[in-house]
């Protein structure tokens, strides 16, 4: 039987310091857990820094938001990025007051760059 979405987390990867979280499809109540254990494993890693890159991200609910601002506060504001978001997702952040927040980059290249 197919699985009616796909996995949130659509890769990890290593890059010198920093570690990069791709997601993708919808964050929300019904999957926050699984972001929530990919940024806890990744957070653990010790990284210089933790890129989201929500580049395939469609929809982001408010336990998703939570997720990243749980993440934030672990590592610290310089520290968590957020890389190419759509222009829905990029919405969701603004409308959120969370780009004020976190750092929010065009793309996972600039991010890992500043």
């Amino acid at each position: 039987m197919t699985p009616l979405r796909e996995p949130p987390v659509r890769g990890v990867q290593r890059v010198d310091e920093a570690v990069v979280i791709r997601l993708g499809g919808e964050l929300d109540l019904y999957n926050a857990a699984e972001v929530r254990a990919a940024l806890r494993e990744a957070i653990a890693d010790d990284p210089s820094r933790v890129v989201v890159d929500m580049s395939e991200v469609e929809f982001v609910d408010s336990t998703a938001l939570g997720v990243l601002i749980e993440a934030r506060s672990t590592l610290g504001r310089n520290d968590l990025l957020l890389a190419a978001p759509q222009f829905e997702t990029r919405r969701t952040l603004q409308v959120s007051g969370l780009d004020r927040h976190l750092p929010v980059h065009d793309t996972v290249e600039d991010a890992l760059g500043g």
